[in-house]
This record gives structure tokens, C-alpha cells and sequence, in this order.
């Protein structure tokens, strides 16, 4: 069985450490890194942990800034969400799940064009 390996992109690195910079004062933000921090774990024993996001959804920001060709959704605690996609690794043992983002409901939903009603 391959490794799989969790890496963080610039924004989600910058989301996990300010909830976890929140998180000894604030229940909230130590929930949702909790939940993370669970999800990390079960991406890791299984990569198509999360559900699959169709290509023609997945945001242009995402392809251009990280020539992404999948996408899964994960949903988090509060109704976070966190994104990430599946590479192959360095080896022929190895899975990269590259966490794209990790975002509140409302940026998700600007994300991808989703607009109240």
C-alpha cells in the first residue's frame, strides 16, 4: 500500500496556524482544528476520503495556481470546509494530498460561485 502524505498550500498553512494559534482560547477554532486534524488522519488511510468534486467545477484559481487535475471536498466542523487534491508522490510509494484550502462556509461558497437565495 502506498504512503500517503498531507502537505499544506500557503493559504491552508496559514488558516491551520490561526486556529491553532485560537484554539487554546476559543472553542470554536479548537473545534474545527480538531475536526482537521481527524480528517488529515482518515485522508491519510484512505485519499478518496473526501467527496469528489466534478472537473467542472473545480474553481480556474485552483488549476492555474496549481495545475490541478481532481479535487475533493472535506467538511469540517463550524461548516469549514477543507480542499484538497491527490498527486503522486516523489516514489512510486507515495500519494500527496496537497490541501488547497481550508475555509469557512461563506468564502467556500464565493469560491465557487454559489450565491444566496
Amino acid at each position: 500500500m502506498k504512503e500517503v502524505r498531507v502537505i499544506l498550500s500557503e493559504d491552508a498553512e496559514e488558516a491551520y496556524k490561526y486556529l491553532n494559534e485560537r484554539a487554546s482560547e476559543s472553542k470554536i477554532e479548537r473545534s474545527i482544528l480538531n475536526s482537521i486534524n481527524n480528517k488529515v488522519e482518515l485522508i491519510k488511510v484512505n485519499p478518496h476520503y473526501g467527496e469528489p468534486i466534478s472537473k467542472s467545477l473545480i474553481p480556474r484559481k485552483y488549476i492555474e495556481d496549481f495545475g490541478i487535475t481532481n479535487l475533493f471536498r472535506v467538511e469540517l466542523a463550524r461548516y469549514w470546509r477543507m480542499l484538497y487534491t491527490l498527486t503522486d508522490g516523489e516514489s512510486t510509494v507515495e500519494i500527496i494530498a496537497f490541501v488547497l484550502d481550508i475555509i469557512d462556509h461563506k468564502k467556500y461558497d464565493k469560491k465557487f460561485g454559489y450565491r444566496k437565495k
